[in-house]
């Protein structure tokens, strides 16, 4: 199963455990499916867990981790396609990741935005409570 994680998704597994995050990031280091990832989130990533709010909660080693484990281990596209599917314009590469890779699951907290839109070509979207009780996981560490 190719999966494409939101970035808000990966910056909470970081900060919360026993979570549906992290227990999704639990269950990919543990191969039970493959990630995918891209240049563009990868930068997002570093930019957003340097915000100042999130520096009390995220250390700086776990993120710089979490980027490396990434590369070493999951799919990094390095390009893009240009999609308008979201109202909001700044969710967009999200979903290019989820149609480029033809992610069969695109697991995100957007509410508003990507959840509502349900699907993005074959991808479902999910919430990260819907997607762990699809893998049928525990969020207990």
């Amino acid at each position: 199963m190719r999966v494409v994680l939101d970035t808000g998704i990966l910056i909470a597994a970081l900060i919360t455990s026993g979570t549906p995050p992290d227990a999704i990031y639990r269950a990919w280091r543990k191969k039970r499916f493959e990630l995918i990832t891209s240049e563009w989130q990868l930068g997002e990533f570093r930019r957003v867990s340097r915000y100042p709010k999130l520096r009390t909660y995220l250390k700086s080693a776990d993120a710089g981790n979490l980027v490396n484990g990434l590369r070493r281990e999951a799919t990094v596209l390095a390009q893009l396609p240009t999609v308008d599917l979201s109202p909001d314009p700044n969710d967009n590469p999200v979903l290019a990741m989820a149609l480029a890779a033809r992610a069969d699951v695109l697991v995100t907290g957007d509410r508003r935005d990507l959840l509502a839109l349900g699907t993005t070509g074959s991808t479902r979207i999910l919430s990260a409570r819907q997607f762990v009780d699809e893998l049928k996981i525990s969020t207990d560490g």
